[in-house]
């Protein structure tokens, strides 16, 4: 899954940046996507292959809280993303004569940087907090990765503070964002019903479907795997494995699904192919 996580989205980036076809709002959001799901997974993958491979369980306090820093992080930028695209289906589909002039690339670039400076100032906290902790227990998380429940949950003190702060987090980003999201697909819903013809219908509704399928896919994963740590009795192994696909999957898939959707991608990948061929 991770290596074609790494194949698939490095080549969703080499096409949107070879193929001038692709320079408009969409396909930059989905680069930011591509990028987002190359850190998040490589967040996690490369560790597990050293467990996995050479059994390697060890990890170094400080780089335990780096990369708790990064699956957090990027985990709240992939939201907000998901966020911006559906801002941008709605200017797409409700004002398409405002949307390029709209959405311009300096626009583009301030959106992914606040996304970027709202997922550092919300989840730094949370290993800043972590380190100070007092680990006198045992140092072994039951997981394969340094999720933030998982390692205060060793601490040898209340951790009320952290765990409310956590939910905060998550809270904060899942209630803005999916509230921005349903807002956004409830008025293209509204704007496609209004059309006349049947097939500028269908066209808007192929065009927001990979979307949808990718959000939902994220969210529920996620909800999940939240959950898991808070209420509930799960076997340990279906939380790790469930965990694991929570941060693999859609790197996995993302590419997959827009590769399939989206036409002007299935065009520049056949370009590319038939150029490298000959």
């Amino acid at each position: 899954m991770y290596i074609l996580a790494l194949s698939g989205n490095l080549l969703m980036l080499l096409l949107i940046t070879m193929e001038p076809r692709l320079h408009n709002p969409m396909y930059y959001f989905l680069s930011s996507l591509s990028l987002t799901d190359l850190v998040l997974s490589s967040s996690i993958a490369l560790k597990m292959f050293c467990i996995f491979w050479f059994k390697n369980k060890d990890i170094h306090f400080l780089s335990c809280l780096v990369q708790m820093f990064f699956i957090h992080c990027f985990t709240s930028l992939e939201s907000g993303v998901l966020l911006a695209m559906a801002f941008d289906r709605y200017m797409a589909i409700c004002s398409p004569l405002h949307y390029t002039s709209a959405l311009t690339s300096s626009l583009i670039v301030k959106i992914v940087v606040t996304l970027v400076i709202r997922g550092t100032i919300i989840v730094m906290p949370c290993p800043w907090m972590a380190s100070r902790l007092p680990y006198c227990r045992s140092h072994h998380i039951p997981h394969s990765y340094c999720d933030h429940m998982a390692v205060v949950k060793l601490a040898c003190t209340d951790i009320t503070i952290n765990s409310a702060y956590g939910l905060t987090v998550v809270l904060i980003v899942i209630v803005f964002d999916v509230s921005g999201i349903a807002v956004s697909y409830f008025l293209i819903l509204r704007a496609v019903l209004r059309l006349s013809s049947k097939n500028a219908k269908n066209k808007a509704f192929g065009t927001c479907t990979s979307h949808l399928c990718i959000i939902l896919l994220f969210y529920t994963l996620g909800l999940f795997s939240f959950l898991t740590h808070r209420v509930g009795h799960i076997a340990p192994y279906i939380h790790v494995i469930m965990s694991n696909l929570y941060l693999l999957i859609p790197p996995t898939l993302n590419p997959i699904i827009y590769g399939v959707k989206t036409q002007e991608i299935r065009t520049a990948a056949l370009h590319l192919f038939i150029r490298t061929a000959y």
